[in-house]
């Protein structure tokens, strides 16, 4: 059973890029399993910053094939230019990256849907990042999509994306006042993108499948967060997708029992973009400082992320959805300095105690983090990568995170850098 999924265990920006980038080391497969390029995962190494929305983040390891899955929706556009970018980089990873034939397009007028659609909420917008992804699976749902396959013989799609356009555009028209679509610029777009992503485009699954079979090591790469699941997260204010392990086994078409270790990325305090309730949010300027020590701005839209303190009651949700069987701690170096830490042990609503993460969104704005103190530390943890050089206020803190979650914590990220990483336990080969 060699697959190991990744998943965001908290609101997404977990740093789940660097940490594929760090596990791709022993994997044969990386696999993208859920979203679209509202995701954005980032890979530092000897050669520079990079920023992924759509390739999966195991391209810099040269026996890896990147696959994505059926249960992402792809913008050609950006995936084109993503592999443009890394072959002007001098990564011309074009013979190791495919596209499922099953993933659906982001066509341009799910763009302009999403825009018309979050402006006409006003001030109950979510907070989408405008790029299509949320309609796209609307029409995935509704059965009006466009599937990667469908590019591969545009004549035979023509009919059924003309009748596609003209329903689309009576809705842009007459629900929102915009201005339509031109079909005759989808249609040529169609036909280029038939040309320059045709090459990619392959049967995703049954590969993925084989490498399971012939006992190769797969790694699952989530997007997001647990807590931004379609079904399980704070909705409304959620992604289109599901980011949780069953999306995992759905986005890419392969059943549970493949799954060997199910490793939730935690950040060492919480952050979340856009809308929704949040708990432990600090409005205060040690909400400011974690925020530019950490330069949390968003990779998709560069919105300045929400921050707060470390939620467990939420990261226990997120395991008891999940079943992580390892966890990895990320940004723990971004506390170094802080005379005291809080954590957030269980909420109080209504004037009660609670350890449950309430399902509606209501009760959950109602929610105050009810916190407990741990004393910071002095000596620094970046760089840090020998668990027994931390300093103990640090271990206590990784301990007390570890008990509260319920889950062992076997990676500890102390920097943005590949080699910024202690391994307590290797999480893939176990």
């Amino acid at each position: 059973m060699p697959a190991y999924a990744v998943l965001g265990a908290q609101w997404g920006d977990e740093g789940k890029g660097k940490i594929i980038d760090v596990l791709a080391r022993d994997a044969d497969i990386v696999a993208r399993f859920s979203g679209g390029n509202n995701a954005g995962h980032t890979v530092v190494n000897d050669e520079g910053v990079f920023s992924f929305h759509l390739i999966p983040c195991g391209v810099f390891w040269p026996q890896t094939l990147n696959v994505i899955g059926n249960g992402v929706v792809l913008d050609p556009d950006v995936f084109l230019e993503e592999v443009d970018g890394l072959k002007e980089q001098g990564h011309d990873v074009s013979d190791r990256l495919l596209v499922s034939e099953r993933a659906h397009i982001v066509m341009p007028y799910h763009v302009v849907l999403d825009e018309l659609t979050e402006k006409a909420r006003g001030s109950d917008a979510i907070g989408t990042t405008g790029k299509g992804i949320g309609p796209t699976y609307a029409d995935k749902a509704a059965r009006t999509g466009i599937r990667a396959a469908d590019l591969l013989d545009v004549e035979a799609l023509l009919p059924r994306l003309e009748n596609i356009v003209n329903h689309t555009n009576k809705i842009i028209t007459a629900v929102y006042d915009g201005t339509p679509v031109s079909m005759t610029d989808i249609f040529d777009k169609c036909r280029d993108w038939s040309e320059r992503l045709g090459p990619f485009i392959a049967p995703v699954e049954r590969i993925v499948y084989e490498y399971l079979e012939a006992g190769r090591n797969v790694l699952l790469e989530g997007a997001q967060g647990a807590l931004l699941d379609l079904d399980h997260g704070t909705y409304p204010f959620v992604t289109s997708s599901n980011p949780t392990i069953g999306g995992a086994c759905v986005g890419l078409g392969i059943h549970p029992n493949y799954i060997s270790n199910i490793i939730g990325v935690f950040k060492a305090y919480s952050t979340r973009v856009g809308s929704g309730p949040f708990p432990t949010e600090l409005t205060d300027e040690t909400g400011e400082r974690i925020r530019n020590l950490a330069q949390e701005f968003g990779v998709t839209t560069g919105r300045a992320r929400r921050v707060g303190w470390f939620d467990a009651v939420a990261a226990k949700f997120s395991t008891q959805v999940n079943g992580y069987t390892s966890a990895v701690l990320t940004r723990l170096d971004v506390l170094d300095g802080f005379d005291s830490i809080m954590v957030c042990t269980a909420y109080e609503l209504d004037g009660e105690r609670t350890e449950e993460f309430p399902g509606g969104v209501a009760a959950l704005e109602r929610c105050k983090p009810i916190l407990e103190e741990m004393k910071g530390w002095t000596s620094p943890t970046a760089g840090a990568t020998d668990f027994s050089k931390l300093p103990k206020e640090a271990v206590a803190y990784v301990q007390r995170i570890q008990e509260l979650i319920g889950c062992p914590i076997d990676v500890i990220s102390t920097g943005p850098h590949r080699d910024e990483v202690i391994r307590v336990r290797e999480v893939i080969g176990v």
